[in-house]
């Protein structure tokens, strides 16, 4: 019989190639330190930058010290496995409030929010799809498109989702975090708030 104290398996976004390689090679670390991957992406290709999103598994406000954290952490990982040849940039970042919905439960805690997503291949003769979120499973992620019809779309077939920004998401993550929800309308973007740290440039040495 299951052990109801035990704590639920922790649920990592799927990433292919490269990515894969860095994501399970980082992934074992992070989540020892109490964060949770959320994406990894490499970008660039004389001198790459690989990207790392991630959120403290606890839910609480991920800070620019969490950002630094995991870039060391990570940092020393990749130098020791090596996943790429030359010269790269380490990125460290947390989702910020229009993130991407990598996993089932991004899509379960952010239903009835406005969402993209894009297909690998198309589905109804479209790759690209906007509505609100209603959830997912391991199989499907749901949504209300603009047209008021309802959506199931498999996720071994999605390419990128993200949230989209409105005043609404704004208000809810305000109301997560327990601060004003004008605090944002400082000037700065949702992207620009949000911690971010780079490791010092290069990454690795050859």
């Amino acid at each position: 019989m299951p052990d109801p104290s035990a704590a639920a398996p922790i649920e990592r976004p799927h990433h292919e190639g490269l990515e894969a390689r860095i994501a399970d090679a980082i992934t074992p670390t992070l989540e020892h330190l109490g964060y949770e991957l959320v994406r990894v992406q490499v970008q660039g290709k004389e001198r790459p930058t690989v990207q790392i999103m991630a959120d403290r598994a606890d839910g609480t406000l991920f800070t620019v010290s969490d950002c630094e954290n995991i870039s060391h952490a990570a940092g020393a990982v990749l130098d020791v496995d090596d996943p790429i040849k030359g010269e790269w940039m380490l990125e460290v970042s947390s989702p910020g409030i229009d993130r991407p919905l990598t996993r089932a439960k991004d899509w379960n805690r952010y239903a009835g929010h406005i969402a993209t997503l894009e297909l690998n291949i198309p589905q109804d003769g479209r790759k690209r799809f906007r509505g609100i979120a209603l959830g997912a499973d391991a199989e499907v992620v749901r949504m209300r498109l603009e047209d008021g019809t309802e959506a199931n779309f498999p996720r071994g077939n999605m390419r990128r989702a993200k949230l989209v920004l409105t005043d609404e998401l704004i208000a809810a993550s305000a109301a997560e975090r327990g601060v004003p929800a004008d605090a944002s309308e400082s000037g700065e973007s949702a992207d620009e708030a949000e911690p971010e740290a780079a490791s010092p440039p290069p990454s690795k040495r050859n």
